[in-house]
């Protein structure tokens, strides 16, 4: 079989065709930042930068990775921050091949799209609907959105998915080692991005897989062939866990210490909290409206987005920027301060959380969706269906509450995420899989007439929907909107505490939110008409150019006109969200030191701690030059995110300037106040120091009460369970004892010991369960845990060299059943495309 004669079947030239067309729409839509270097200033890449800079700068100067950093929360392992592993290398390499190496964010998009078409053509779809099922999957608004956003982990994490979903159809379908390659290679590259979100989100598509075909065996009474896919299939999996074993492990032993794997041991009312989990309250914040689902069809149908990437930063989206806003605002006759409020009035009009853009499939999408939905058969088309359900029903979050508290209640994993309107990616897939099969079936068998009924229903069911949307936009509730009296009263209260009267203040908003309200619904009906007419005519069009293509015998016309239609669709919202103007030169990137920053760079100490003050603690900035006992990070230590809630947001400087006893034993050194001016805390108690007594309770409240009592500088107070370690230790300090750090790294500390007594040492580091080691001239002895969060040694008298290591031993033994994992799926997709090759060898023959 030479060269010439593979390249002329229809599915090689045809994914030649195919790759070439999704290069250059990827191309295309970044052009010509990609080619001129530019960059996005993306704020979830600027916080993982800002987190990752002292473990990446002390790799660099060492060599070494380190698995603890100190420059966020006093102190936090990097597992979730910037996990490395010495097996990743066996299948990071996969990613640029994966992007064709095309530039930036193309090579993002060409990644989601061609998942998208390698499943397809996996299931036996010729190469041309392939191509228009990868173009809507990888154009979906969504995912244009969380680029501008930099949650690129979520990105490379979902451009896997659609390979690992057809090893499993394909599985069941009968060519079970292909498809169990295929899910294995799929998953194993999932699990290696590290956003188990979206992983565990698709195992619901998984599951309702193996359900609708377990269905259909027991029709066929064929359940051996059902059995033998899952069983291998469940050890693809395996395999896909076990090459990513270092990163699960480490994530599943930290994942109770976070915030994100269980309740804070403190008591609420009096009751204790024992599920594990995030709050109801935080896990259902950025729910989607019940009414705003139909943006998978009319993308402004909730007036788009609240704010836009612009120049290196979100800028706002008002609705005085709106083209009509100046005629609105001149035929209401608005004056100067109420023209001043319409433009802090959002385009968005949703649920009170804001949002970077909806969720939008297509309009065309929506109706071959349908059309699947009617016409197509057998078990794929049931568990996308029963997926697209699922996903929009749960992405309601705490708008349909009962579905929800059954998942976060009795569902296991389900209560570990928050952002249910996150879940919509499941949609996202379903819907052009589905459609993309209708289309397929559409074209390709003779026109029934069920087929042409179930083609108007479809078609004629969301085209009344636009039709609705452009008459009558009121139809789709109400454009008041909770964040525009949050708005008002922001203001009201800012000119109340600038002196003026407040009843006289009152009366002047009260005026002004009545004469404004009115042109607000009217502009963002506005977005509601135009975007319902939009979709409107894209339908028509496509519904169309369909009819025309059946009836005339054109079908490949029609099969190009609707690809063209669907990408043009797509295109141009998606530009309403990440465009050039997106884009900053690569210098405006980089976090820069302000006054502050340099100011207290010149101090040379080794190890010493910031606070930024107000709202800054949160803002992940600092943590690139300094260790700050604030940050960002969704999955910070649950005891300290207790130390922040409960004292350094509320309690760090008291009102008499003094600052909080909590701050001084975290060793803040430097209170940081805006970009220029910096405070020196002359209480700072250092690196380690010695207590006079140790006061043990028997529950985490006293252990947390206690803080707000004791001196932390004489007194330690911890959990009974560890008095057997420090219970009888601590006593009064002698003149002369001394202990101080004499070497600092993020996962090594060294400290020297001079004491006449001994007693107890308290560091001022943060404790962790597992993972540091503490020796004493080179004996191991145990750490406990004082104040809640940091940690403590018994010393003996005398002069002493105190050593602590973060180096979790689990690291080797993981590496080492990942590397067997990985070779294991290389072989099974080496051994699949073997027998692939023998089959159509042996078919030609025949």
């Amino acid at each position: 079989m030479d060269l010439k004669s593979i390249i002329r079947r229809p599915a090689v030239w045809g994914t030649l065709i195919s790759i070439a067309v999704m290069a250059i729409v990827a191309i295309a839509f970044f052009y010509p930042d990609n080619f001129d270097g530019n960059v996005l200033s993306q704020e979830d890449v600027r916080q993982g930068i800002a987190n990752g800079e002292e473990a990446r700068a002390f790799q660099e100067a060492t060599g070494e990775t380190t698995r603890w950093t100190n420059s966020l929360f006093s102190g936090m392992p990097t597992f979730q921050i910037s996990p490395s592993y010495p097996s990743d290398g066996l299948f990071k390499w996969v990613n640029g091949v994966y992007s064709l190496g095309l530039p930036g964010c193309s090579g993002l998009v060409m990644m989601m799209m061609l998942g998208m078409y390698i499943m397809l053509m996996a299931m036996g779809m010729r190469w041309y609907y392939s191509l228009i099922g990868a173009l809507a999957w990888g154009f979906s608004s969504y995912y244009i959105i969380i680029i501008g956003a930099g949650h690129l982990w979520k990105f490379y994490t979902l451009t896997y998915v659609p390979p690992t979903l057809g090893g499993v159809i394909i599985a069941y379908r009968g060519r079970i080692l292909s498809g169990a390659a295929l899910g294995a290679f799929g998953l194993m590259m999932q699990i290696s991005w590290n956003h188990i979100q979206m992983t565990y989100y698709f195992m619901f598509v998984v599951g309702l897989i193996a359900l609708s075909y377990l269905v259909y065996a027991i029709r066929h009474k064929d359940l051996m062939t059902w059995g033998k896919a899952t069983g291998t299939l469940l050890i693809a999996a395996a395999l896909a866990v076990g090459a990513n074993a270092p990163n699960i492990y480490f994530t599943s032993r930290y994942a109770p210490e976070s915030i994100r794997g269980g309740h804070s041991e403190l008591t609420s009312e009096g009751e204790t909290t024992t599920s594990k989990g995030l709050d109801k309250d935080y896990i259902t914040q950025y729910s989607y409206g019940k009414m705003e689902t139909l943006t998978l069809a009319i993308p402004n149908v909730k007036g788009g987005a609240s704010a836009l990437p612009s120049g290196g930063h979100l800028q706002y989206a008002s609705l005085a920027d709106l083209p009509d806003a100046p005629e609105a605002i001149k035929a209401a006759r608005l004056d100067g301060n109420e023209r001043m409020l319409l433009s802090a009035y959002s385009q968005y009009f949703g649920e009170p959380e804001s949002t970077n853009g909806p969720v939008y499939v297509g309009v065309i999408i929506c109706a071959l969706f349908l059309l699947g939905c009617i016409i197509v058969k057998g078990p794929v088309k049931w568990a996308l269906l029963l997926a697209t359900i699922l996903s929009i029903a749960l992405a309601w979050g705490r708008n349909f509450m009962p579905l929800t508290d059954f998942f976060i209640d009795l569902v296991p994993g389900y209560n570990k995420f928050r952002t249910p309107e996150s879940i919509l990616v499941i949609a996202q897939f379903a819907m052009p899989a589905l459609g993309v099969m209708a289309l397929c079936q559409l074209l390709t068998e003779p026109l029934t007439r069920r087929t042409k009924r179930a083609f108007y229903i479809s078609f004629g069911l969301i085209g009344a929907i636009c039709l609705i949307g452009w008459l009558k936009p009121s139809t789709f509730g109400s454009t008041d909107y909770e964040g525009d009296l949050n708005t008002l009263n922001s203001y009201m209260m800012s000119a109340i505490q600038a002196g003026q009267p407040a009843d006289q203040i009152q009366q002047i908003f009260a005026r002004a939110y009545n004469n404004i309200a009115p042109v607000a619904a009217d502009l963002r009906h506005g977005l509601v008409t135009a975007d319902s007419l939009r979709s409107l005519i894209y339908l028509l069009l496509a519904g169309g150019a369909l009819l025309w293509g059946i009836r005339k015998g054109r079908t490949a016309y029609a099969v190009g006109a609707v690809g063209l239609l669907v990408i043009a669709d797509l295109y141009g919202v998606d530009k309403r969200y990440l465009n050039h103007e997106s884009f900053n030169r690569p210098i405006r990137q980089v976090i820069t030191a302000d006054a502050a920053d340099r100011a207290i760079l010149a101090d040379t100490a080794m190890n010493y701690r910031v606070m930024p003050m107000g709202g800054a603690i949160q803002m992940p900035d600092r943590s690139y030059f300094h260790k700050s006992v604030g940050g960002y990070h969704a999955a910070k230590l649950a005891r300290y995110n207790d130390l922040l809630q409960g004292y350094l947001y509320a309690d760090a400087v008291r009102t008499d300037g003094s600052v909080s006893p909590v701050s001084d034993m975290l060793n803040v050194k430097y209170l940081i106040y805006g970009p220029d001016q910096v405070i020196v805390n002359s209480d700072a108690m250092g690196n380690a120091w010695f207590v006079d007594k140790v006061e043990f309770v028997d529950t985490p409240d006293d252990e947390f009460a206690a803080l707000g009592v004791i001196d932390p500088a004489v007194e330690a107070v911890a959990d009974s369970r560890f008095s057997d370690l420090l219970g009888g230790k601590a006593s009064p300090k002698v003149p002369g004892d001394t202990i101080y750090e004499t070497s600092y790294a993020p996962n090594r500390l060294t400290y020297n010991v001079k004491s006449a007594r001994g007693g107890v040492a308290v560091f001022s580091e943060i404790y962790f369960p597992w993972g540091w080691e503490a020796t004493v001239d080179g004996t191991p002895v145990e750490i406990g845990r004082v104040n809640y969060v940091l940690r403590a040694l018994p010393i003996e008298p005398g002069e002493h060299r105190v050593e602590m290591t973060f180096k979790p031993a689990a690291v080797k033994t993981t590496c080492t059943v990942a590397t067997i994992s990985a070779i294991l799926i290389y072989l099974m997709v080496g051994g699949a495309i073997a027998m692939a090759v023998r089959r159509r060898k042996e078919a030609e023959k025949a």
